[in-house]
């Protein structure tokens, strides 16, 4: 999908969808304009949130109040957009260009495993250098440059970089600091149209670790097991799961507060504890490892048992690990063979045999107890058979 096609289809009236969201049934659709974004759901669950047009319009307002907070006006400036226009991330920046009347200039990802050529690439482009730039990046893009001492000074050109998909790695945020490079971290989601908090890039360079303060359209909350709620006017009209094909849900309360997956503080400002459900955030890709575990039980490989964990990664923040367990004496080469094809966030990055693995005799996964083991296979001190 191109922005020209979403454009057309947005004059036509039509709900467009996104690469992910085909599946979803016309008929249950409400009047347009709008589009159809796939998320991984970050309260558990692959679905496909309605955007209405109207709601980009009030997130790209809510961000535009944001600069001018900051002290930068949202049309003079120059939208740099690395991310993939079939995620809320990649869309918004290119729809708030067009409600800024800002330029917007897509960033091919190749520039960014190159980082000595990327000032170079940049500078060919219409606009650069002539106004205060904004990009957008998810953890693993921005650990990829600042490996790089061209990637460092090219971030160091920014004005403001918006960090989000999953947590800043304190040692990338101790980095950025040191070389004076403009972080604002935030948070966001597809159900909301994007970001809700952000923090301004001078706070970050004074120490400040939070997310900032909500957004003038939002309000957050915490329930009482510390999950993140949030009410905003630009929350998803509705949702379509797979599993229930032919209804669309809610997702907020009555009172229109949407529960979020994440565990949270927040006083003035908003600081992300954790996950509350089993997903696994890999390089800003919500990643749900039973489902994965599923798909890999219906093919035709030889597997007894099948685990995927996640394990910390410097620059992935998190990446898979497969554990199983085969009468097959090739079943990695196979597993990997067959998985080679998936996202890589999806795909694992390396696979263990394992006799033993089993879940409980109630049938559940002891996710804690092979998160451990798999800790003293890293350590070479393997627990005993019951551990």
């Amino acid at each position: 999908m191109t922005p020209d096609q979403l454009l057309q289809g947005f004059r036509d009236g039509r709900w467009m969808p996104l690469r992910g969201a085909e599946a979803l049934p016309q008929q249950l659709l409400p009047p347009g304009p709008g589009v159809l974004v796939s998320s991984g759901g970050s309260s558990g669950g692959r679905r496909i949130c309605l955007q209405p047009l109207h709601h980009l319009d009030q997130s790209a307002a809510a961000t535009a109040h944001w600069l001018q907070g900051i002290g930068l006006d949202p049309g003079e400036v120059l939208i740099c957009n690395p991310l993939p226009i079939h995620h809320v991330s990649g869309l918004m920046p290119w729809w708030r260009s067009r409600s800024w009347g800002a330029p917007h200039l897509v960033l091919q990802p190749s520039w960014l495993k190159q980082p000595q050529g990327l000032i170079e690439s940049c500078q060919a482009q219409p606009g650069w250098g002539q106004r205060p730039a904004l990009l957008s990046l998810v953890p693993t893009q921005l650990g990829r440059l600042l490996a790089d001492p061209g990637g460092i000074d090219w971030l160091k050109g920014f004005s403001v970089i918006w960090v989000g998909g999953a947590a800043l790695p304190r040692v990338m945020a101790d980095q950025a600091r040191e070389v004076g490079i403009r972080l604002a971290p935030c948070y966001g989601a597809t159900e909301t149209a994007a970001m809700v908090a952000a923090l301004p890039p001078e706070r970050f360079l004074q120490g400040d670790d939070s997310c900032g303060a909500p957004l003038m359209d939002v309000e957050l909350r915490l329930a009482a097991d510390g999950a993140l709620e949030v009410k905003t006017d630009r929350l998803a009209t509705a949702c379509w799961r797979p599993e229930q094909p032919q209804q669309l849900q809610s997702l907020s309360d009555a009172s229109g507060w949407w529960r979020s997956g994440d565990r949270a503080a927040l006083e003035t400002d908003l600081r992300i504890l954790g996950r509350l459900d089993g997903a696994v955030i890999s390089g800003g890709e919500t990643v749900f490892p039973e489902q994965l575990e599923a798909r890999l039980l219906a093919s035709e490989l030889p597997l007894e048992a099948v685990l995927l964990l996640g394990i910390p990664d410097a620059d992935w923040g998190e990446r898979l690990v497969g554990l199983v367990r085969s009468s097959a004496s090739d079943i990695v080469e196979r597993l990997q063979d067959v998985t080679q094809s998936w996202p890589a966030a999806e795909r694992p990055q390396r696979w263990l045999f394992c006799p033993e693995l089993a879940p409980s005799e109630a049938g559940k996964w002891q996710r804690s107890r092979w998160q451990a083991w798999l800790q003293s296979q890293e350590s070479g001190h393997p627990p005993e058979p019951d551990g």
